[in-house]
């Protein structure tokens, strides 16, 4: 079981991309990366991003993907799809008449569907945990 002293703590001044202020180094509180990101537990699920299509959205292979089952994807949402039983990222859009997929890196064309092939939307993508440095079991920095 973990306590409120077991979670990192959350600075209570957003930090400046400029030069720190001194008088603003004080703690908050506590904070639980579940709390910030997962709304809905039971509906709620991470999934590692593979691969260069989303990253126009900020989604890059290896960061992981929240996935919140529950909510209604809709024009513009980033969703987990399964297209003939393949999975894959992608914002859900429409022409007004079809729905389609679209990546975020022009160098991917929309997926469309014809007749014969199936769409399933699996959730919708709330946030992207994207990290900067991998730190292998307190053994240092990974390259």
């Amino acid at each position: 079981m973990t306590g409120e002293n077991d979670k990192p703590p959350l600075m209570s001044s957003p930090v400046a991309a400029g030069f720190p202020s001194p008088a603003e180094q004080y703690v908050e509180s506590p904070l639980d990366l579940n709390e910030l990101l997962v709304h809905r537990p039971a509906a709620t699920f991470f999934v590692r991003a593979a691969g260069d299509s989303m990253t126009g959205a900020g989604i890059r292979s290896g960061d992981i993907l929240v996935v919140d089952r529950s909510l209604h994807a809709g024009e513009g949402s980033i969703v987990i799809a399964c297209v003939d039983n393949e999975f894959t990222v992608k914002f859900l859009r429409t022409d007004g008449e079809q729905w389609y997929l679209e990546a975020a890196n022009r160098k991917y064309k929309p997926i469309t569907f014809s007749e014969g092939m199936e769409l399933k939307i699996f959730g919708v993508v709330t946030a992207v945990i994207h990290q900067f440095v991998k730190i292998n079991s307190g053994k240092g920095n990974q390259k």
